[in-house]
């Protein structure tokens, strides 16, 4: 098999990263449109995330927010977003890497985005030295690698939401429905 000495997955996560940037850039400065609502998963434990400790402990490995008709006070830098939320009633104060993120979905146009996302802990550790003789080369850059393909939101967004959310974040009643899987591969030329 050919190794990938350029890296193309990494690429290609960027990529689809900074689509997520440009949308949080936007709804930053100009608030939501329309329908739009964004439904943002993210590793709790990667570098970089800044959680409360009540919250940390809640949910001590992924968490998946709603921006919709309650947050405040959003910035978003090159790396990263902040964002002000309530959860059950308390206001708290959110720093989130974009390089945290897993999941990313605005099921009012049935969009959705899944991201692996590497985290150094005990587990992991062990697994990349099981898998030592099939590894990749290392990357000319310094970021890890990871798969990346375009999905619709979950199934059923709103239980997968509701999970993680339905404690702390008040949304409305509506309920996202699925959309169709786009896979790059769809759009080369053949």
């Amino acid at each position: 098999m050919t190794v990938d000495y350029i890296r193309y997955d990494i690429l290609t996560q960027d990529a689809l990263r900074s689509v997520v940037h440009t949308v949080l850039v936007d709804a930053a400065a100009k608030g939501l449109p329309g329908e739009h609502h964004f439904l943002i998963s993210f590793d709790t434990r990667a570098d970089g995330v800044t959680l409360s400790p009540r919250l940390r402990a809640q949910y001590p490995k992924e968490m998946t927010i709603v921006l919709q008709h309650q947050f405040w006070d959003m910035i978003v830098t090159d790396d990263r977003f902040e964002v002000g939320l309530s959860f059950g009633g308390v206001p708290e104060r959110l720093v989130v890497p974009l390089r945290a993120i897993t999941g990313f979905a605005d099921p009012s146009v049935q969009f959705g985005l899944q991201f692996a996302v590497a985290v150094e802990d005990d587990e992991s550790t062990d697994e990349a030295a099981d898998g030592a003789e099939t590894a990749r080369p290392p990357a000319r850059h310094d970021r890890p690698a990871a798969p990346t393909e375009a999905l619709p939101a979950p199934a059923n967004p709103a239980s997968t939401a509701a999970k993680s959310t339905e404690k702390s974040v008040e949304k409305s009643g509506d309920a996202p429905t699925s959309g169709e899987v786009v896979r790059l591969d769809r759009f080369r030329k053949k």
